[in-house]
């Protein structure tokens, strides 16, 4: 039987047709989620100026939403539940993509819309408004999350995160309602125990470093029985197994520089379980990895490791390095009087594992496996 055989010429052919056929695919999805965003926008906008003047009766969206389906039989998204969510997301956002804000009592005044399918305005004008990051996570944002997140927010701060969120970790809209109800926006980056206030100066780099990082992290791929019985090099590695899932848990803007980092002082080796750069903060961070309690002990070693990178490692243009001890369990009383003469930036959080998680939980949280297919193809 003939044997073929394969040039390395064609393996690289197909990598590169591979890459270009998943980038086509992810634009042609980014480009579908855009036209649907701007067409809900424009349909809301037009619903929401006709409906909040006296132009329409109390029952104009059943009767538009029962004749539009009669219309259009078989194309679903348009019932009159689904038409009030799509005015309440030009409500809602129709500050960002205006010239103003158009007053409610001002909308008996405008006339009726000829145009239903204004595009949302991709202008200069959004860039006041929202970062470049900022107006790619709100475009890639299914519009089920974006009801569901307007629904259940008020201020722009907190539902930019959560579409932040949406956007880099593919959250279900199950997903987002769970970390909803949890209020995950005020408890991330909301960290309580860390000696930032007496060791960082800069009023923007302390704020930033205090919402970078919160008391509890979800490390949903750790499967240990029993962390408190394994070594901590256990959990290193099977950080390191996953280290884009745990670069995910701490959030899209850090990159990993490695594990068991080697520090050379006086001739002598020391090891940073994990380092990593967070392009936000512009600091070097290292996690130090606890499989128990936390001791006293632990905030002098990782004290003496940040100063070993600022002197080092970080460069002239960095910030001072951070360090976040992360610990199985811990008490607060403890780990106060444990920072009383630190000098260097570091706070203490804790962790769980899969095992940790009650079922209802487990349904809600993203399948990893197929977040890896994701983050990997």
């Amino acid at each position: 039987m003939e044997q073929t055989i394969i040039s390395s010429e064609y393996v690289v052919a197909v990598k590169a047709i591979k890459q270009a056929i998943l980038e086509s695919r992810y634009r042609a999805a980014r480009h579908v989620n855009k036209e649907v965003l701007a067409l809900n926008y424009g349909i809301g906008r037009f619903i929401s100026i006709n409906s909040r003047s006296a132009k329409w009766g109390s029952n104009a969206i059943a009767v538009i939403s029962s004749l539009l389906r009669q219309e259009l039989p078989g194309v679903k998204g348009y019932s009159e539940a689904s038409i009030k969510m799509m005015r309440t997301f030009y409500e809602e956002w129709r500050y960002l993509f205006e010239n103003r804000q158009l007053p409610i009592d001002d909308l008996g005044n405008q006339p009726m819309v000829s145009g239903i399918t204004d595009k949302i305005e991709i202008r200069q004008l959004v860039t006041d408004e929202l970062s470049a990051s900022d107006l790619a996570s709100f475009l890639n944002v299914g519009f089920t999350n974006h009801y569901v997140i307007l629904t259940k927010t008020k201020s722009k701060e907190e539902r930019l995160f959560y579409i932040r969120r949406c956007a880099t970790e593919f959250w279900k809209v199950e997903t987002t309602k769970y970390y909803l109800s949890e209020n995950l926006f005020k408890k991330e980056g909301t960290i309580q125990q860390t000696n930032f206030n007496k060791t960082i100066d800069n009023a923007v780099f302390k704020q930033r470093a205090l919402q970078s990082f919160k008391d509890e992290y979800l490390l949903d791929f750790v499967n240990i029985e029993d962390p408190e019985l394994v070594d901590e090099r256990v959990i290193e590695q099977r950080i390191i197994q996953n280290v884009k899932n745990f670069i995910m848990a701490f959030g899209p803007d850090f990159t990993f520089m490695g594990n068991q980092y080697r520090l050379e002082v006086a001739g002598q080796e020391f090891v940073v379980d994990l380092l990593f750069f967070s392009r936000r903060l512009r600091s070097l961070v290292a996690f130090e990895l606890k499989r128990g309690e936390f001791k006293p002990e632990y905030t002098g070693k990782m004290n003496f490791y940040l100063a070993a990178l600022d002197k080092y490692v970080k460069l002239p243009d960095e910030n001072p390095s951070i360090g976040i001890i992360l610990c199985k369990t811990k008490n607060d009383e403890i780990v106060e009087l444990s920072f009383s003469d630190t000098s260097k930036p570091m706070g203490v959080a804790t962790y769980r594992t899969s095992q940790e998680l009650p079922p209802e939980i487990r349904q809600a949280l993203p399948d990893m496996e197929d977040l890896k297919k994701l983050i990997t193809e």
